[in-house]
């Protein structure tokens, strides 16, 4: 009969429309409710909202067309912030908020800093998180030069976002060799391979840039030589790769280049970005429109964030006496009204059993006493059934009452209780527009509960019992504003429960550091009875428990309040157990930002489910300054379910496991201990030391164009601005952090599934001294925990050979590597002598990783050794080897340059040596000539006559090279060690 009933509840709800973060859906080839975001601190402009539709209405019919009319923008809504004047022509929000926009209209942290970006840190085909653009870039036009057309930025983007495609460029390694054709040579890493362009060196002093050929250090070009497109190529090239000039789409099977060394072959197994797309779910659920055009134009809805408004709807059943769970209730609920909700929000306070009770009207928390004031009118005595519905309704009543709309208004809904009839009022809740965020205490709540919140786009929250509140105030305290103004947000410093022997103590150290300290919060709880204790300050100063307030309705925490800003530093908690046995006590500090102008570090963690065989758990945990990345911090995730032992989890920024990208700020890790269908709670704790964090740059953004090549001339945008080193030190001193997170696991294994290693995605080649050397971090036994048994090695001299026949590839003997533990680094040392090398010889190796039940994980990322020798290195004419100069410059284009402007004409241009002045293609050969030459100048002239005798000179020595090269080839293979020393 229960299953009955569920299944008849879960089918009412797959009748309605379901908020999963994005509420982006597509609708015969048009993408709806597309939700644009403006942050609070962003100055009102309102061509920003102007810029905004003409780059979506551009990108639309981009789209179209490189989907070869499949896809385009329908719907779009645009959320104006709070701090923007109110206008009639702005409607309301409903569940739409800032914190669940599909793009983010925002400053960096940084200043200067105006990368398109997309924070996507799941794997290949998931979806990424949110699109950032900054108002400068919408603004200023002159951006154009090094992003290109804003549409197409857009595209790139989007393709990020909703595809979980990747960058096919790189900027870490943007020339590699390839075997693409007969012959070895080196190539710029691209979509597809031989798009045309330069590699240049260019050096900068001021506003002055000079350019060069760039030298070859080893096998490739020197660190820093970048490569300069033509704007006009015979092909076309891949969005992914460069959307800043003409002629873009996306690679296909057939011109996907597989040998690049960029993110979207690594994560991606080497598949096109066009294969991905058309194993989307929008592809299947499409097909071409027969028009030349999108069917119909974007449409745009402004919608303006208006004051918060929450109803606490809480579950007084007879079960909440059970495990005191009333009194953690209260003690949570005093924490949020006390040290969560926003000042100037809305709030008010109602109570279910059998029927539900208003105990607050909704109410403007403007100070102080009118927080106390909903405090006195929280439940203290459980009685009768459970009725949820009856809780909703008298909750969104409460709201209604007072802001004659339930739009844009939130609920908090907890229960530890079943309700046979939720699904009565499904239908209300969709038509509410407010949000529902479900909190299910303990393991008895309605196992539908969560269905509210997926409905309404609310959050998903879940608390085991506890012998203290400590964690039903870690699940409340995230239950804070989606406007995007984080200055009045509350923030989690510290969340700790330890068991404590008689006479023991607990010591707890938190650090505040300088982005926080306005409205900090100290708070303990026990168990039993009060302990002794006291806090004593950076600067010495103790805090007894006198100084502290208990509550006359729970005599069992105790809290403090520091006036002003607390003081930078380690705060230290003593506290002794003089109970007569063990207790349990628990530690909670909350605090808020110091400044409005310098924004907190904060750390947001959620689980999902992996879309990949056997699909796994993932736990992830974002650190940022702004939206500024945080490295370096120490990550430990405690992982909860009901009727069984919390599991610890370290989380890791290493581009290994389960973390898709190193050094992106997102922490993650595979959680394998799942003990069944249930709901899974995740506190993450997050600190750092000011020796050891440090800011990144987000990472999977559209490329910034160093120069280009037009009609002739080589044009050199400005540097990409980059912070320093000294901006880059975070400064923050030490800092913790607390967030927390639920997941409701379905499964039909009734014990712990078993689990394979995971892919190894780092793996690297490298030769030393006559030996391959293979390095990669450790896999575990199960995904990226514990331990492999083994490893099986393949080599290969076909990338893709290697990648679909695995198996059939060489194998390479490793039965002396014993695995290591997951997460560290292994190394592997292969002798060259059982493979047949020549010069310009590539091998490719990929690996595997057995566990001892002989589960294996996939195929490797594909690295590769390169035995080559590169050209002689092309010098332009009038280039002095000796003091490593070049007297050419280039025409310099400043972020601010008017292509009007005759001055810009002025500077002269360098030509290269293989320049055609009637041919961008890239083999031509030309001799240098300024743009202001006079032809009938002597010394012109005399120029000209002696560069072209030095050509003479260069094309015989060219000549002559060649020719020993073809005798050595004669006489056998080339000597490798020898080789080696050229390389």
């Amino acid at each position: 009969m229960e299953v009955i009933r569920s299944l008849i509840f879960l089918l009412s709800f797959q009748l309605l429309p379901v908020v999963k973060g994005s509420m982006v859906r597509l609708n015969e080839n048009g993408y709806e409710d597309l939700v644009v975001a403006i942050n609070p601190h962003v100055p009102e402009d309102p061509n920003i909202i102007l810029n905004m539709m003409n780059m979506i209405k551009n990108a639309s019919n981009y789209l179209f067309e490189i989907t070869k009319h499949r896809f385009f923008f329908k719907s779009v809504k645009i959320i104006i912030p709070k701090t923007w004047k109110k206008k009639s022509t702005y409607s309301r929000l409903k569940t739409e908020s800032y914190d669940k926009a599909d793009v983010i209209i925002a400053d960096h942290y940084m200043k200067h800093v105006d990368d398109p970006y997309t924070l996507q840190y799941r794997g290949c085909k998931e979806k990424g998180r949110y699109i950032h653009f900054t108002p400068n870039f919408l603004l200023n036009d002159n951006l154009t030069k090094v992003y290109g057309e804003k549409g197409h930025v857009f595209v790139h983007e989007w393709a990020h976002l909703r595809w979980g495609v990747f960058d096919e460029y790189s900027n870490d390694v943007p020339f590699y060799v390839s075997r693409n054709s007969k012959k070895a040579s080196v190539e710029a890493t691209s979509c597809p391979a031989g798009v045309a362009g330069r590699p240049i060196f260019v050096e900068h002093s001021g506003d002055k840039y000079e350019s060069r050929p760039c030298r070859y250090d080893g096998q490739l070009y020197e660190k820093g030589c970048v490569f300069i497109p033509y704007v006009r190529q015979n092909i076309s090239h891949s969005v992914m790769w460069m959307q800043n000039i003409p002629s873009i789409a996306f690679c296909d099977k057939n011109t996907h280049n597989s040998e690049a060394p960029n993110m979207q072959n690594k994560i991606c197994n080497y598949k096109s970005t066009w294969e991905v797309i058309m194993e989307s779910d929008d592809f299947r659920n499409s097909a071409v429109v027969n028009a030349s055009a999108p069917p119909s134009e974007t449409t745009f809805t402004l919608l303006q964030t208006q004051d918060r408004a929450v109803a606490l709807v809480l579950d007084v059943s007879a079960s909440m006496s059970e495990s005191d769970r009333i009194g953690h209730l209260r003690i949570a609920a005093e924490d949020f009204l006390l040290r969560v909700i926003e000042i100037g929000s809305w709030a008010g306070i109602v109570t279910f059993a059998s029927d539900a009770s208003e105990k607050a009207p909704l109410q403007q928390i403007t100070n102080d006493a009118a927080r106390d004031k909903l405090v006195q009118c929280l439940p203290e005595v459980p009685r009768g059934n459970t009725n949820i519905c009856a809780g909703i309704r008298k909750g969104l009543k409460l709201i209604a009452d007072k802001m004659t709309t339930t739009y844009g208004s939130e609920i908090v809904l907890l229960t530890d209780g079943e309700d046979r009839r939720m699904a009565a009022c499904l239908d209300l809740v969709k038509k509410s527009g407010a949000k529902i965020h479900t909190v299910a205490l303990g393991p008895d709540a309605a196992k539908e509960l969560e269905e509210f919140s997926k409905l309404t786009g609310g959050l998903m929250l879940s608390a085991t019992d506890g012998a203290t509140p400590s964690k039903l105030s870690r699940i409340f305290g995230v239950i804070t504003s989606g406007s995007g103004d984080i200055s009045e947000q509350s923030i989690q410093l510290e969340n700790k429960e330890l068991v404590v022997q008689r006479s023991g103590w607990m010591n707890a150290t938190v650090p505040v550091d300088r982005t926080v300290g306005n409205d900090t919060f100290f708070s303990i709880s026990w168990s039993q009875s009060q302990p002794f204790f006291f806090l004593r300050d950076p600067k010495g100063k103790e805090y007894g428990s006198s100084d502290f307030t208990i509550n006359n309705s729970n005599r069992k925490t105790a809290r403090l309040s520091i006036s002003g800003t607390a003081e930078v530093g380690d705060w230290q908690f003593c506290i002794k157990n003089v109970h007569t046995a063990t207790q349990i006590i628990s530690v909670t500090v909350t605090s808020r930002p110091a400044s409005s102008d310098v924004p907190p570090v904060r750390t947001a963690v959620h689980m999902s489910r992996a879309n990949r065989a056997f699909n796994p758990v993932v736990v992830y945990a974002e650190v940022s300054q702004g939206f500024l990345p945080v490295l370096g911090a120490t990550v430990i995730a405690t992982i909860e379910t009901d009727c069984a032992a919390a599991v610890t989890l370290e989380l890791l920024d290493n581009g290994a496991g389960a973390d898709t990208i190193k050094d992106d700020g997102i922490y993650s890790r595979y959680f394998t201990s799942l003990q069944g269908t249930g709901r899974y709670s995740v506190k993450v704790h997050a600190h750092g030391k000011n020796t050891t964090t440090r800011l990144g740059s987000r990472q999977n953004r559209a490329l910034y164009l160093p120069g280009y090549k037009e009609n002739g001339k080589i044009y050199i945008n400005a540097p990409r601005p980059k912070f320093t080193d000294k901006e880059a030190q975070a400064k923050l001193g030490s800092f913790s952090r607390i967030s927390t997170s639920s997941l409701v696991v379905n499964t039909r294994e009734d014990s712990a599934p078993v689990y394979p290693p995971c892919k190894i995605t780092d793996l690297h080649a490298r030769i030393e001294n006559n030996t391959i050397v293979l390095s990669w971090t450790a896999p575990g036994g199960d995904f990226d925990n514990g331990k492999a048994d083994r490893y099986i090695i393949k080599s290969s001299e076909n990338l893709l050979d290697l990648r679909n026949h695995f198996d059939r590839a060489t194998s390479v003997n490793c039965s002396d590597l014993i695995p290591k533990e997951a997460g560290r680094e292994e190394t592997f040392k292969i002798k060259t002598d059982n493979f047949v090398i020549e010069i310009d010889t590539i091998i490719y190796f990929a690996i595997r990783a057995v566990d001892h039940t002989k589960l294996i994980s996939e195929v490797s990322n594909i690295a590769q050794v390169t035995w080559f020798i590169p050209p002689k290195a092309s010098v332009p004419l009038n280039y002095d080897s000796n003091n490593g100069s070049t007297n050419s410059t280039v025409t310099a284009v400043p972020l601010n340059y008017d292509s009007n402007n005759d001055s810009a004409n002025s500077t002269v241009t360098p030509v290269p040596l293989n320049y055609e002045g009637n041919n961008d293609s890239a083999n031509s050969t030309v001799i240098a000539v300024p743009l202001n030459y006079d032809g009938n100048n002597d010394s012109a002239n005399s120029t000209v006559t002696v560069s072209i005798a030095a050509l003479c000179v260069a094309v015989v020595c060219t000549i002559v090279i060649s020719t020993l090269y073809v005798l050595q080839k004669q006489k056998g293979r080339l000597d490798i060690e020898a080789m080696q020393k050229l390389v």
